[in-house]
């Protein structure tokens, strides 16, 4: 309602001069009612307010018009409404109402229980004023004596109080029937709360007049059920009260909890009264037979006697068998919601226990467990609850893993947004240590999984802005926008950088993948395989990081270079430095030089099987004297695992020290691994210079690339002389999107027209219409992707990063479905020798147009398209096969695969027959039930870095919760960051030359004092030949097998085909696989054909020289043998037909029945194909990641290194630099394939 005034006309209202109001004026009045949410001039005069508003203007107003003030109200002001304000709207108000109701109800049914202990039959019975009758029960009588019944003894005192709490009973029902009224009288009579209300309170009122009735009997008892209804709505008042969102399930547990109690305390009154006209029970009596009656037990000890209770009996038996079936139903209902909803996190909990929240739009198994082994791999993790926040309902496989006690009792599933503020409450996300925000990368649409991602990271910024937030992006130009985020993951780019890193340097995914993973190094200790003990050991390293000042490993190394500590704690703990943050700067510097001196201030990032805190130091002084006394020939042994043995337990781990001197310097080197010239002779072994303490530039190789190394090399031609001079550095004109960390880049001096990046039509500015005609120097690397998204450009720049020559880039050619937008060309023209084709890697015509003859790499990414199957670990199948046929049509070709899954790895090498993949099988599955988090990383293709999943880094952004520099690390080892001063990681192979040095510690050494790299891991190929056992049952399963006529056959072919590799990988600069090297290498050839050659004649001597059974077998061998060759020479005409349709030259195509078995053999040792001419002798290749530094040194070793920055001491003078390259090899070679020279 609104209320109007009609104040005084403005004439008679005039002020004087002063303002004031005339004499006997009171004050103006106050409206009431007004709610204090309005403004204060709501009750003020409209005229007034206008003439405030605009004081300049002048009004001339007809004295007949009046000024109208108004008031307004947020309610109706009527005393109805101001009642229903107070006793029903209001919560708090009404809450205090209902309480005091509860607390009536309460204490009536107390009243009745004080009255029956008061009352006994037996001294009488009758009405108020009355004689008293007594009373004896009759079991032979046939008639009930009511009286009993109808009369009980109440005491003056005792009545006096009922009646004044009916009363006030009586008028609290009539006043809220009143409010509650809505024009229906009858629905408000008839209601079963008034009735009862009526039944409890009119008598006692009645009494008041007609004193005879006070002994009357009313059951009382009944108000419990009031009472149960004042407390439901008790309960919703006070959730409204505290503005907190009910529990339903709690609000149903109340209900049947109290529906229970008010059936017994109905039973036990109800037949305690009635059987004062039979036995006269107590009260007690009566609750043990209720109790006993409704559990359905039944003992027959206690019985009504009479008919009325026994009625009773029946009515409440029936009413319990109708409500609390439906009460129960109720119950589980909401129960099996809550259990799909997952309920509410504490408060309680969320204030007294730590926990994380995962915030995820679906959640698969693969995804649970990799965050939950991740995530409670760390000690201290492990009292941390973690609350899953998912939209979507819990499916069965994650719910059956949620059951298992390890997990059920720290992981709490939610059915929520994140988009909801009460979703987030009941995730307690304000309390959180911390909130994951994944991407669900199985989606089609990958934009619009980053766009959800994007949202759900706002919205808790927004609810909980002091919760650390860890998201994942699938698409680098979202990035931005989640960049307040306090660890950011970007899918595309650290995927597609790996995949660039893989061609150059091998296995870099699976470097990677190890030092992400938390392990403790135990994986495959049982295994009777030297390479996976090994393998294994190594792969339990991780990065770590320490304060100098406060470290065992590094404090002694205070104020010496960074070299210097680096070589000497690898050389005494076994630890390998990295890299450094100093406390005045954020950024981490990796490998910053010599010329960088270590402060107890620093944070040193080190890798070792674990942190320093867990580690147990034993210094062996006499292992040291006999050492020493052993002299310098120890150590020439076969390889074996670490002297410096590090043993990983439960928490702890020992290493044992060596006081070890370094040895002096006895001759100056010329490069960096070159065998010193003065005491290279006899049986004395060489030494090596040692590292300094501090810097020495005259001692060092320059670190600055900016004047090329090509440069400085004789150019064999002058058009090779102008192809050099073409490029320039700089960084590329244009990112394909924001967020883009700038990195100094080869390019060209004028961007390329649009036209002539593609690779397969000729334009105006060249003819070329295939790969042959461009005449590239060296091998290419082919990318097969769905799209040109804007992460493929992370995929270009490490390959034209300004520290790699200019003799080592490799054309880069884009195989894709779709055509390429036009932003994304002009992100990649200003790179050389980039060039893109439509196509299909499933199109063997697309593939031979690209120039996959010439292609040293081919890179297989993962389609978005073909990401989600009805089946999921199906997604791969296409792929899979694709890859496959490959390897059958290109086997000298390297292909690196991505994977949607993990576990679909296996099939890359898929043979059915094959003893070693199924013990290989049997290990990962042990390792699996052992509890490993890396239970793949036996699996051939993985080991050697040829299959490659993105959710592999997942574990990136978990460990970012321990180790907040985890990203920042790996980004720099990816080249995706490029911090000045900072190492970038790169590859050099060891050859037969250089086994002189003899371990890793000591090319630790030379490395650390001729260029000042860091040595962080080998990766490994070495042959690998069955059992005697094992060749038996292969030969029983009728494997092919290689008789001396083919081997014959194969030698050959063999000149012309070194000459032909020879000339065509000596350009392949990019690329550092020890297989593609092997193939140009005139060293190497010999030694595997010998080896392949010896192995054939034993084999031959081996068979058949008996007859029978025997004799057939063999001949059903050579016949199996012949039926492979012709198959070879089958696809190789395959592919020389298309060539020819498609009017390709076919010279460049070797064909593939003229491959030798050493030949193929250097080119499977990637794990996916065996070798089909040779087949019970194999090469597997894998990563050792810090190994010990006992470790004995291989040919064809490849040693990842983290090279100086080439810019970091740019100020030196050029006089240095000239005088200091005179000594520097070149790392272009193109035997060498790019590698340091060794």
């Amino acid at each position: 309602m609104a209320r109007a005034k009609l104040p005084r006309s403005p004439s008679e209202g005039k002020a004087g001069p002063g303002g004031a109001p005339p004499a006997g004026a009171s004050a103006p009045e106050e409206p009431h009612g007004l709610s204090p949410l309005l403004p204060a001039r709501g009750g003020g005069s409209v005229g007034s307010d206008v003439g405030q508003r605009l004081p300049a203007e002048d009004f001339s107003l007809d004295s007949s018009l009046s000024q109208v003030q108004v008031e307004f109200y947020v309610n109706e002001n009527t005393f109805k409404e101001r009642l229903k304000l107070f006793f029903i709207k209001n919560q708090r108000s009404s809450l205090r109402i209902r309480l005091f109701n509860f607390s009536l109800k309460l204490l009536t049914c107390l009243l009745y229980i004080v009255r029956v202990l008061l009352d006994d039959p037996a001294l009488g019975i009758g009405c108020w004023g009355c004689p008293k009758l007594k009373y004896t029960f009759n079991e032979s009588a046939s008639e009930i004596n009511w009286a009993p019944i109808l009369w009980v003894e109440r005491k003056m005192a005792l009545w006096a109080i009922q009646v004044t709490v009916a009363i006030i009973s009586f008028l609290e029902t009539m006043l809220l029937t009143y409010l509650s009224y809505k024009g229906n009288v009858w629905e408000q009579i008839f209601r079963v709360s008034f009735v009862l209300e009526m039944i409890n309170t009119l008598p006692f009122i009645i009494t008041i007049f007609w004193a005879p009735l006070r002994n009357l009997f009313i059951p009382v008892f009944l108000n419990c059920w009031l009472a149960k209804h004042s407390l439901e709505n008790m309960i919703n008042d006070f959730h409204r009260a505290i503005l907190r969102t009910q529990s339903a399930m709690f609000n149903q547990v109340l209900i049947l909890f109290c529906t229970l109690l008010c059936l017994l305390f109905t039973g036990t009154c109800g037949i305690q009264h009635l059987e004062r006209a039979g036995e006269n029970l107590s009260l007690l009596t009566s609750f043990y037979f209720c109790i006993v009656t409704f559990s359905t037990v039944g003992y027959g000890d206690v019985t009504p006697k009479i008919w009325p209770s026994q009625l009773l009996v029946v009515v409440m038996i029936c009413v319990a068998l109708v409500v609390l079936p439906l009460q129960f139903e109720e119950l589980v209902y909401l129960w099996m919601e809550r259990q799909k909803s997952g309920g509410n996190y504490s408060r309680h909990r969320a204030q007294t226990e730590k926990h994380v929240i995962l915030c995820v739009s679906s959640l698969k198994i693969d995804l649970l467990m990799d965050f939950l082994n991740e995530f409670y791999a760390h000690p201290r993790l492990q009292d941390y609850y973690v609350v899953i926040l998912c939209p979507t309902e819990m499916d069965i496989q994650v719910r059956r893993v949620l059951q298992i006690p390890l997990w059920s009792q720290r992981v709490i599933y939610l059915q929520g947004s994140a988009l909801k503020d009460q979703d987030l409450m009941r995730a307690k996300m304000d309390n959180g240590e911390a909130c994951f925000i994944l991407s669900s990368r199985n989606e089609v649409d990958r934009t619009a999984a980053d766009h959800q991602t994007i949202l759900r990271a706002w919205a808790v910024k927004d609810f909980a802005p002091n919760c650390p937030l860890y998201v994942q992006i699938l698409k680098p130009e979202n990035k931005f926008h989640v960049k307040f985020a306090d660890h950011v993951v970007c899918e595309e780019e650290c995927k597609y950088a790996m995949l660039a890193l893989n061609c150059i340097c091998p296995a870099t995914s699976t470097l990677i993948t190890l030092l992400v993973h938390t392990s403790r190094g135990q994986e495959g200790q049982e295994s009777p395989e030297q390479w996976q003990r090994m393998y294994g050991r190594c792969s339990g390293n991780e990065v770590y990081h320490v304060r100098m000042g406060d470290s065992k490993f590094f404090r002694e190394y205070q104020g010496k270079s960074f070299t210097y500590a680096a070589f000497h704690a690898h050389k005494k703990y076994g630890v390998c430095l990295i890299g450094l943050k100093r406390e005045d700067n954020k950024s981490i510097l990796l490998n910053p030089g010599p010329r960088h001196t270590l402060a107890a201030s620093d944070t040193c990032f080190y890798i070792n099987i674990t942190k320093e805190e867990n580690s147990a130091f034993t210094f062996k002084q006499e292992e040291t004297r006999r050492r020493v006394l052993a002299g310098p020939g120890r150590g020439q042994g076969s390889s074996h695992l670490p002297v410096h043995s590090i043993i990983a337990s439960v928490g702890t781990v020992a290493i044992d020290l060596q006081n070890t001197e370094c040895p002096p310097a006895q001759g100056s080197e010329g490069g960096k691994l070159a065998l010193p010239t003065e005491n290279g002779s006899g049986s004395r072994r060489p030494s090596i210079a040692p590292v300094l303490e501090l810097a020495d530039s005259s001692a060092l190789l320059p670190c600055d690339l900016l004047s090329d190394q090509s440069e400085d090399e004789m150019t064999p031609s002058e058009d090779e002389r102008l192809s050099v001079v073409e490029y320039v550095k700089g960084y590329p004109p244009n990112s394909p999107y924001i967020g883009s960390s700038p990195t100094l880049c080869h390019l060209l001096p004028v961007k390329a027209p649009f036209c002539c990046l593609r690779l397969d039509k000729g334009c105006k500015h060249n003819s070329f219409e295939d790969a042959k005609a461009y005449g590239f120097k060296n091998k290419l690397i082919i990318v097969s992707a769905e799209t040109a998204g804007n992460g493929l450009y992370n995929f270009i720049v490490p390959l034209r990063a300004y520290y790699r020559s200019r003799k080592e880039l490799n054309p880069i050619v884009l195989l894709l479905d779709n055509k390429p937008d036009p932003h994304f060309l002009e992100a990649i023209c200003c790179f050389p020798m980039v060039y893109y084709m439509e196509g299909s890697v499933d199109n063997l015509d697309s593939l031979l147009q690209c120039g996959i003859i010439y292609a040293d790499n081919l890179v297989v990414v993962d389609k978005e398209s073909t990401m989600s199957a009805e089946e999921d670990y199906m997604a791969d199948a296409k792929t899979i096969v694709n890859v496959q046929t490959m390897f059958r049509l290109f086997p000298s070709l390297s292909i690196t695969t991505e994977l949607t899954h993990p576990s679909n790895m296996r099939f890359m090498q898929f043979r059915a027959k094959d003893s070693y993949s199924l013990a290989l099988s049997k290990l990962e599955k042990r390792e699996r039930e052992n509890g490993s988090n890396l239970a793949f990383m036996f699996r051939l293709p993985f080991a050697a870095g040829r299959v490659f999943s993105i959710s592999m880094l997942d574990t990136l952004l978990y460990q970012s919760f321990v180790k907040d520099y985890m990203i920042s690390i790996t980004r720099l080892l990816l080249g995706l960051d490029t911090t000045p001063g900072s190492g970038y990681l790169c590859a050099m192979k060891i050859t037969e030359d250089d086994l002189w040095i003899g371990t890793y510690g000591r090319l630790f050494q030379k490395l650390c004092s001729s260029s000042a790299e860091i040595p962080i891991g080998i990766y490994r190929t070495q042959s690998h030949v069955f059992s005697s056992s094992e060749l038996h049952d292969l030969r029983a399963q009728s494997q092919i097998s290689v008789s001396v006529e083919d081997c014959e056959d194969t030698r050959e072919v063999k000149g012309p085909w070194a000459a032909r590799a020879g000339t065509g990988g000596g350009g392949g600069g990019g690329g550092t696989h020890g297989r593609h090297s092997v193939g140009g290498d005139p060293a190497e050839h010999p030694l595997l054909r010998r080896k392949s050659l010896q192995w054939a004649r034993k084999l031959s001597r081996k068979s058949p020289k008996h007859t029978g059974k025997a004799a057939a077998e063999w001949m059903g061998q050579q016949q199996l043998s012949l039926y492979r060759r012709s198959e070879r020479q089958e696809l190789s005409e395959l592919v020389k037909n298309r060539m020819k349709h498609l009017g390709l030259p076919t010279t460049g195509y070797e064909d593939v029945a003229n491959l030798t078995a050493s030949d193929v053999m250097n080119r499977v040792n990637l794990g996916y194909l065996q070798d089909e001419m040779n087949d019970h002798q194999n090469t597997l290749s894998y990563v050792l990641v810090n190994p010990p530094p006992d470790t004995r040194l291989e040919p064809h070793d490849i040693v990842y290194l983290i090279r100086c920055d080439p810019l970091a001491h740019v100020a030196s003078s050029s006089q240095s630099r000239k005088s200091s390259c005179s000594h520097k090899l070149s790392s272009c070679n193109p035997e060498t394939r790019g590698e340091t020279q060794l």
